[in-house]
């Protein structure tokens, strides 16, 4: 009976061990972390790029082009067409252009019919195939942002106002027939509509001048 307290010593060292490295030793390393999908939590949303999700399904077509628009010199606009949808027949198509401060100076919604209905004009027979559409709405998105659809001035001295032209007010008008450095965008929107965008330092904003 008198060797129990020589027994006890292992048990005692054992209890003053330094319970910091006991601790380091056992920490999870963090790829056991339990995912944010295992716990049920939900990662917090990302507002940066709340504008580029869309519910009409997978990014199909992206098209990107650097110019000057908002300043004549300096650093470019960033100009940027995205074709979303289940497919290519039943897609969308966002126009944004960014000025170079990271600000979206200018947003367009484009319907697949938008950028299809000039189709009419190339067909050698009464009705296209599917293929056939497909192509030519991807050519139209492949080359939306030509070097010829940027025009300089935006507004010609011997322009006249469009009256018919929604938003367009007669100072905006006459300020940028005054301005020899203004850069307009010119597009197709439909089967005849072609439009043409130009910044307004009137107004700080972008307008349409045809």
């Amino acid at each position: 009976m008198r060797l129990a307290p020589l027994l006890l010593l292992p048990l005692l060292a054992a209890c003053n061990t330094d319970p910091t490295a006991t601790t380091e030793t056992a920490a999870t390393p963090p790829t056991a972390t339990p995912a944010a999908s295992d716990t049920g939590a939900l990662p917090p949303p990302d507002t940066a790029r709340a504008k580029a999700v869309s519910a009409l399904g997978d990014t199909l077509r992206v098209v990107r082009q650097r110019r000057n628009f908002s300043h004549s010199e300096g650093p470019a606009d960033a100009f940027r067409l995205v074709f979303r949808g289940p497919s290519v027949l039943k897609g969308t198509a966002e126009f944004t252009i960014t000025d170079p401060s990271g600000q979206v100076i200018f947003r367009e919604m484009l319907t697949e019919p938008d950028l299809e209905a000039a189709l009419v004009y190339e067909l050698k027979t009464p009705t296209a195939t599917p293929a056939e559409r497909e192509a030519y709405v991807l050519r139209r998105i492949d080359q939306f942002f030509q070097p010829a659809q940027f025009q300089k001035p935006a507004v010609g001295p011997q322009a006249t106002f469009p009256s018919s032209i929604e938003n367009l007010d007669q100072a905006t008008w006459a300020d940028l027939k005054r301005r020899p450095g203004t850069i307009g965008f010119d597009y197709l929107k439909g089967k005849e509509d072609r439009q043409r965008l130009a910044w307004s330092p009137l107004k700080k904003q972008t307008v349409r001048v045809r």
